[in-house]
């Protein structure tokens, strides 16, 4: 995919590297102390991290060549006939929230998944993730329904929102 997407004025959207992981892994940090953007506590190893994602549709947003968000893909089944669904991580910096920046990663992300054959993109969204919620509305997810209880996290259980998103491109609309 080794695309470069000048998305805006000051504003570069490009594959991720491993050279990225160290702001990387700081963004995913601050998602992870907000209590709302995952089940996970730790931030894992880059190579924890890169076993558990899609080799491609890795993204990361710059702004003054400073990593300020990041999206990729994970799969949702080991099974070939979810080769083409994959689940949706999507998280900006707590100094570049409120720019669009979700938005532009969402929208490359997308992209870029469906030049890689993916038909449908999934994200599962704690309730309280309000601007999570809005970025999937507004870029073409469609809400499932709500698993509740699905998990817990500090002893707490949590309900989860699913979102998909059905390809235009790929053909099973």
């Amino acid at each position: 995919m080794s695309r470069i997407h000048l998305t805006r004025p000051g504003f570069l959207i490009r594959e991720m590297s491993e050279a990225h992981w160290p702001e990387v892994a700081q963004i995913y940090k601050q998602g992870i102390d907000t209590g709302f953007a995952t089940f996970e506590k730790e931030i894992p190893s880059y190579e924890q991290w890169n076993r558990n994602h899609n080799s491609s549709c890795r993204l990361v947003a710059l702004r003054d060549d400073m990593v300020v968000g990041w999206a990729a893909l994970s799969p949702v089944s080991g099974r070939c006939v979810y080769g083409g669904v994959a689940e949706v991580s999507v998280y900006v910096a707590e100094k570049a929230r409120g720019l669009s920046i979700g938005k532009l990663l969402m929208a490359e992300l997308i992209t870029a998944s469906e030049i890689e054959g993916m038909w449908t993109l999934q994200s599962g969204i704690f309730p309280e993730n309000t601007a999570s919620i809005k970025l999937h509305e507004k870029t073409g997810f469609r809400y499932l329904g709500k698993r509740e209880r699905i998990g817990q996290l500090d002893g707490i259980w949590k309900d989860n929102l699913l979102f998909e998103r059905r390809s235009e491109i790929v053909g099973i609309n």
